[in-house]
């Protein structure tokens, strides 16, 4: 795969299944001529050819009216953030019915289909263009009182609550509004009117319908500020009267919820009794009534760690999705907890799923595909072939998998992507973020790149990393640099010596954020390295409180709060350690891993006279690999494949 093809990568989003079978889905794809991220909508079916039934700029998160009759999704153009948008089931034009200044984030249909609830971002009088005339930089300044206050990709927060509307499904057979032109006046709304159900300074996050109400996660307790607790609550759609706590008593950090009848099924991680054991604490699937209660925990998360969750609202039936290994796979869950695997075609990854009526269908990826439908159950298979165009202009290189073992006796998991040819191929360490993150073999950019390069990639998953299970995410806290250090490094030269063809004497580091952490330690500890490239990286856990988003108890909880330890765990004070040739890769908004950093490590391997380079993106976040502009993200592979191409 070439940079120049990122635009030929289609990710799928979450099926919504239709009680007649057949299921709509989003695309993505980055978009070079638009410099933006563009989709529709497609209809898809078991024995059917897919067809795209919207032709918006960016149609996304899509879902079917419980009656059947609708499909709503949100609807996104060049100019303007996502709205929420409905057309009949049996296809049409869609009707925008919203037109909220910072957009529309998540939706829900009622229960009888006759009304949407949503949520919206709802800004402080006179910021985000709410007064005609003021920009950004002459608006007032802002009063800070709060620990969390802004969030990578998103800016501040505290400006910018989420809040709960509600607004009539209208007929998009009816006539359309009109748009009073020339001398025409008209004071008619050219979309339904919405009535807000919450306020206040929280956010309310991912509505959910139940029977006269919608359940939504929220933080609304008093010590809100100094931990991770993210509770349920309870809205009624006729009054809206304040919001009624559902998870009573608990110590959970609510990260997805779906109801069935009374019951309301949650992945949420145990905050432990400080509320702050956040890190590599797995989401297990609980129950707690609808009217509110004491959730009862129904998955060991020691072993389990769950990223998605669905329910049939015909059957009742419960879908978890578990990532093991690198990889997503399917569960039917019953009442009592109890799992059943659901079979999915072979190398599918599953990534969310929907059902309906009994019907199962998911987002996967795949070693040929970053975004197929897949038929789960019975009789699974690929519905889609939306990586056609990316296998005609490249063939995706398969993985090898590996189990190395480190110096300790301890089993390392991972893979090695060899590019075509005989070789000797130079070889790169590609180091995944988190730490608690994981790789797998399913398709993914960054090896795909390098090794159409020419490169074989060496990617694991040592300790720290997720999909493992808590024990495996948890053995480096406290003490980044060692096992993780030991592992990766021991999954290197395994690879080295077990796959034929890879060059040991050309041999370069990279990652990114944590990854980024791991390539600045271990070229300051081990010399080998023909190159670097340091991206985004976490490089100093004493500079991160109070400069990143998550500053203020990232560095605390995974390197400890004693100052000499959390020194000693900092790659940048060790840049005189340094002699590898140095690419700095950082971006100018990351909130994640400020710049600061980036730039003092930068500057001192340059002030010691190392042969380092520096390449800043502008307007980029933490985000920028995944989901930055597309022509920066061809920039960023042109500029990686630049410093290889001098390196190595």
């Amino acid at each position: 795969m070439l940079p120049e093809q990122l635009d030929l990568l289609v990710g799928v989003g979450r099926p919504a299944i239709h009680r007649d079978g057949w299921a709509v889905v989003a695309t993505s794809r980055p978009d070079f001529d638009a410099n933006a991220y563009v989709g529709q909508l497609w209809r898809v079916a078991a024995g059917e050819q897919p067809y795209r039934i919207t032709r918006g700029f960016h149609d996304s998160a899509p879902q079917i009216s419980p009656d059947g009759k609708l499909i709503a999704f949100l609807r996104a153009t060049p100019d303007n953030p996502p709205q929420l948008a409905v057309m009949p089931a049996e296809g049409g034009e869609p009707m925008v019915i919203t037109d909220r200044k910072l957009g529309v984030e998540e939706y829900c249909f009622t229960l009888d289909s006759r009304q949407i609830v949503f949520t919206s971002r709802e800004p402080e009088p006179g910021r985000y263009g709410t007064t005609d005339g003021v920009s950004a930089a002459a608006e007032d300044p802002r009063r800070i009182t709060t620990l969390t206050f802004d969030e990578n990709d998103l800016g501040y927060l505290i400006d910018k609550r989420v809040q709960v509307f509600i607004v009539d499904a209208p007929d998009p057979r009816s006539e359309p509004p009109v748009k009073p032109v020339g001398r025409a006046k008209s004071d008619a709304p050219l979309v339904p009117p919405a009535r807000q159900l919450t306020s206040g300074d929280y956010d309310h996050n991912h509505p959910v319908a139940g029977e006269g109400c919608v359940i939504v996660q929220s933080a609304r307790h008093e010590t809100r500020d100094r931990d991770f607790r993210i509770d349920l609550y309870r809205i009624g759609l006729d009054d809206a009267p304040e919001p009624a706590l559902v998870t009573q008593a608990a110590n959970l950090c609510c990260v997805d919820h779906v109801v069935i009848g009374d019951t309301v099924y949650l992945l949420a991680q145990d905050m432990g009794t400080s509320l702050r054991d956040y890190v590599v604490a797995n989401p297990a699937v609980y129950k707690v009534p609808v009217a509110g209660g004491t959730a009862q925990r129904l998955t060991d998360p020691a072993d389990t760690e769950f990223i998605d969750l669905a329910a049939d609202p015909v059957t009742g039936q419960l879908i978890g999705v578990v990532e093991s290994r690198g990889a997503g796979v399917a569960f039917d869950v019953s009442p009592n907890g109890a799992m059943t695997q659901i079979a999915a075609p072979d190398d599918a990854n599953v990534r969310e799923v929907g059902v309906c009526n009994g019907v199962i269908m998911a987002s996967v990826t795949t070693p040929d595909s970053p975004g197929e439908v897949a038929v789960l159950g019975a009789s699974p298979n690929l519905i889609s072939d939306f990586g056609a165009k990316l296998r005609q202009a490249a063939t995706p290189i398969h993985p090898i998998e590996l189990v190395a073992t480190s110096p300790d006796g301890y089993p390392v998991h991972g893979w090695v992507f060899v590019p075509a040819g005989d070789g000797p191929h130079p070889v790169l360490l590609n180091i995944h973020g988190g730490p608690y993150g994981t790789y797998g073999p399913s398709f993914f950019d960054e090896p795909q790149v390098y090794a159409g390069a020419g490169y074989a990639v060496v990617m694991c998953n040592p300790r720290g990393s997720s999909s493992y299970g808590e024990a495996h995410g948890r053995a480096i806290l406290d003490d980044f640099g060692n096992l993780d250090m030991a592992d990766i490094l021991a999954f290197l030269d395994h690879a080295l010596e077990a796959v034929p063809g890879l060059d040991a004497t050309r041999v370069g580091v990279l990652g990114g954020s944590y990854g980024g952490y791991m390539t600045a330690w271990i070229i300051a500890h081990d010399h080998r390295w023909k190159g670097a490239i340091v991206e985004r990286a976490y490089l100093d856990p004493r500079s991160f409180v109070g400069a990143s988003d998550i500053g203020w108890w990232f560095a605390a909880a995974c390197n400890t709060d004693d100052s000499e330890r959390m020194d000693a765990q900092s790659p940048l004070l060790l840049t005189g350690q340094v002699t590898t040739p140095t690419l700095v890769l950082h971006s100018e908004n990351d909130l994640r891993c400020p710049i600061g950093p980036a730039r003092r490590y930068y500057a001192e391997l340059k002030l010691l006279g190392q042969d380092v380079e520096m390449m800043v993106f502008p307007g980029e976040s933490h985000e920028l690999s995944r989901s930055g502009l597309p022509w920066h993200r061809r920039q960023r592979f042109d500029a990686i494949l630049d410093w290889w191409a001098r390196k190595l």
